[in-house]
């Protein structure tokens, strides 16, 4: 911890378990204490963790797009167990990585749209109409599009179909 102290523009501080309730009132604390504009988090998978970090930003007045995630769980301790030193290298050269891309980040404004629920399913062949069904069932309003005269594709040329010799149609 003390070498990434060093770093210019870094803060790093440590904190048993930064994604609970306790985690959220200190991370909220550090940014205002120390003016901090971006947050890098090194700790276990962003897959679970991200969206609760997230709001911790958004409810310190940061975008959420501020926030660089750095999983040394996965990608340092569980693969370099028997090996701690490497285990600790790697997670360095890992939060530098995080770090160097942090200075980077920008805030990206979300736009939402109105979304239509209709589907072009471009094919009539048996995976277009399946698509075309569930997409349907699913309450989509479904433009199906074939080249040919007639759908079922490949499935309308057989005469029968295997294994019980039913017809294709």
């Amino acid at each position: 911890m003390s070498e990434l102290n060093k770093l210019p523009s870094v803060k790093a501080f440590e904190y048993l378990s930064m994604c609970t309730e306790g985690g959220s009132s200190y991370i909220k604390e550090q940014i205002v204490e120390h003016k901090l504009s971006k947050i890098v988090v090194a700790a276990c998978t962003p897959k679970t963790h991200q969206p609760v970090f997230h709001a911790i930003l958004s409810e310190a007045g940061l975008p959420p797009r501020y926030l660089e995630f750095v999983n040394i769980r996965e990608h340092c301790s569980f693969v370099h167990q028997q090996d701690r030193e490497r285990a600790n290298a790697k997670a360095i050269e890992l939060i530098r990585a995080g770090l160097a891309r942090a200075r980077l980040l920008e805030d990206v404004p979300t736009k939402i749209v109105p979304v239509k629920p209709e589907a072009l399913v471009i094919g009539g062949g048996i995976a277009g109409l399946s698509a075309a069904i569930d997409l349907g069932d699913a309450g989509y309003k479904v433009y199906l599009v074939e080249k040919n005269t007639t759908i079922g594709g490949r499935m309308s040329q057989l005469d029968r179909t295997f294994p019980t010799d039913d017809c294709s149609i």
